[in-house]
């Protein structure tokens, strides 16, 4: 398998190179160069996730350094639980409540440790020298970076540079992220995310700098974070359809656009998967590109939903890219919203969930009856309630549990670098 830029003017590579670079020497970003078709039957005696994703994503990195580890990576990376459950009770009796696709029980709690994971074990087989690590440049709005400290903590021939927004993240997402031990270095910026992405797009940006530091990316916008996230979404689809003769409609709480985009591609490979539904918090340029067609990026705007606080989503060039129609709608949800839908989920079933999920409940619960009846729905559950816990527990009025894995974290010293938003002062930390 080859990946070309989406912006059509650099070489094609293989997956070990396009992983290395993280974006292509124009700016763009990499996709494959042909997308391989499944059926549903390809898959049929592959009833674990690893088993899936190995199988899944074998085309995707055929002829590359990390083909013959695939396998052991997958076990490796995928090797937590992705619960199903199903939500019965909805405002309206008569339709059947949503599923809830929990995503969150890895390490650090968020559905960013599938591709993190994934990520690092896949530099390790690329066999990273010591002498000259790569840099795992990246911004994060909350998860991402805890999920890539995590990852990276470790990792020979690594090391991980995690920039993050000041006080545009819960405290617990701040030390999740500030505690990991070196080769991890976190960096407080003084910007929101979208300044903090900025900073790493120029980074690359600058081929003296990128190439002096080995410089790669983990956010969504390397392959190695998007693609094995296509994995749960498909293990998800194809035990719906077979429960029920019908591929089930997603809604995705998005951002960057990354965990949408891992859905959209494998329904573009033949994964059964039947509408695909976005849900937004204020941030509108998603739903005002959806309903004029026109894209406009603009400054993002702060919300309980943090770590959808983007803007300018990087994965919509990807998106952009393949032909249109790729999504059905675009809900967004205000706070107010997002707090009510808290709360009712919790009074109606005791279902607790974070700001994120809650915002995808309340797009499903936008619509219509026979929207709700025709298929099964799946809700993108992206985060541990715990970590949002300043304001789930003021909304549902009971104390969330950590669970054990997040517990261990607040034992943990957190450290980290303060910076400002010029490209100048980001090179200065990466040279120390």
């Amino acid at each position: 398998m080859m990946y070309r830029s989406t912006r059509g003017q650099a070489p094609l590579v293989d997956a070990g190179a396009a992983l290395r670079a993280g974006v292509a020497p124009d700016g763009g970003l990499y996709m494959p160069q042909e997308l391989p078709r499944f059926t549903a039957g390809d898959f049929s005696d592959t009833p674990d996730l690893p088993g899936l994703a190995a199988r899944l994503l074998a085309p995707f990195f055929a002829d590359s350094a990390i083909e013959t580890a695939l396998p052991s990576i997958c076990a490796d990376a995928f090797n937590f639980p992705c619960p199903r459950i199903p939500l019965a009770h909805t405002d309206n009796n008569a339709c059947p409540g949503p599923d809830i696709l929990e995503l969150f029980h890895g390490p650090t709690g968020a559905f960013k440790d599938f591709g993190a994971r994934f990520l690092f074990r896949a530099f390790a087989a690329l066999g990273q020298s010591t002498d000259r690590p790569v840099t795992v440049l990246v911004a994060t709005s909350g998860d991402t970076g805890g999920a890539v400290g995590c990852a990276a903590e470790g990792v020979a021939g690594t090391r991980a540079v995690i920039l993050f927004p000041a006080g545009r993240i819960s405290p617990f997402q701040e030390h999740q992220l500030c505690c990991w031990e070196p080769p991890v270095e976190a960096v407080r910026v003084s910007g929101d995310f979208d300044a903090c992405q900025a900073l790493v797009k120029a980074a690359f940006a600058d081929p003296d700098l990128a190439r002096r530091h080995n410089l790669t990316s983990a956010n969504s916008i390397s392959i190695g974070r998007f693609l094995p996230q296509m994995t749960y979404w498909a293990r998800a689809a194809l035990d719906v359809t077979a429960e029920t003769g019908t591929p089930p409609g997603l809604i995705i709480p998005t951002g960057n656009l990354g965990n949408a985009f891992a859905a959209v591609l494998a329904r573009a490979c033949g994964v059964p998967i039947g509408p695909i539904m976005l849900a937004t918090n204020a941030n509108a340029t998603l739903s005002d590109w959806h309903a004029s067609g026109q894209y406009e990026g603009r400054p993002s705007i702060a919300t309980l939903a943090n770590a959808m606080d983007v803007g300018t989503p990087s994965n919509f060039e990807r998106l952009a890219d393949l032909p249109p129609g790729q999504i059905e709608a675009v809900i967004r949800v205000n706070d107010d919203a997002i707090k009510a839908r808290l709360r009712a989920t919790f009074d109606q079933s005791a279902y607790i969930a974070c700001p994120h999920t809650a915002t995808a409940l309340e797009a499903f619960h936008t619509l219509d009856t026979d929207q709700r009846q025709a298929r099964r729905w799946i809700i993108g559950a992206t985060a541990h309630p715990s970590k949002f816990a300043d304001t789930v527990e003021q909304v549902i009025g009971q104390t969330v549990a950590l669970p054990p894995a997040l517990e261990a974290v607040l034992g943990r010293e957190a450290r980290c670098r303060e910076m400002g938003v010029e490209l100048p002062e980001l090179a200065g930390i990466l040279a120390r």
